[in-house]
């Protein structure tokens, strides 16, 4: 499990394993959200598991599988609103953090300054700096 965090509230990882959500309730996390389509992954970690793992810790678990060709403003919207509803801080997963940086990210745009956006993904090591257009264009449509 590599967790980096983006904001005091949102933080990302690679592919969470079951055995690893104790330690994420542990560390103060209230929400999982798996960004990773089960296709991707065996069954032994794949949503429905992943799910009951969680609310065996107590967690909420959300799941918004996101794909690099299918990522959609329906998407987007859904990250944005499982932050602002989890209770405490949220940690988002898929194969390596990417996806989760950049659907923040999107969802971010017009809340924060573009800048920042870009600082706190680079500050985690996701280099999303190509994105600035598409993050201004959303903040400008807010």
């Amino acid at each position: 499990m590599d967790i980096r965090q983006i904001t005091p509230n949102y933080a990302v990882s690679s592919q969470i394993d079951p055995s690893d959500i104790s330690a994420i309730a542990a560390a103060g996390f209230t929400t999982i959200i798996c960004n990773r389509p089960d296709t991707e992954v065996p069954p032994s970690h794949q949503s429905a598991v992943m799910a009951e793992a969680a609310s065996d810790a107590g967690l909420t678990f959300v799941e918004i599988p996101v794909t690099h060709q299918g990522l959609n403003m329906q998407m987007i919207d859904a990250q944005k609103q499982a932050i602002t509803d989890s209770t405490g801080p949220v940690l988002a997963y898929c194969a390596s953090g990417t996806r989760s940086s950049i659907v923040w990210s999107l969802a971010s745009a017009g809340t924060m300054p573009t800048d920042d956006i870009i600082a706190a993904t680079a500050a985690a090591g996701y280099a999303l700096g190509g994105m600035r257009s598409q993050l201004d264009a959303l903040a400008a449509n807010g």
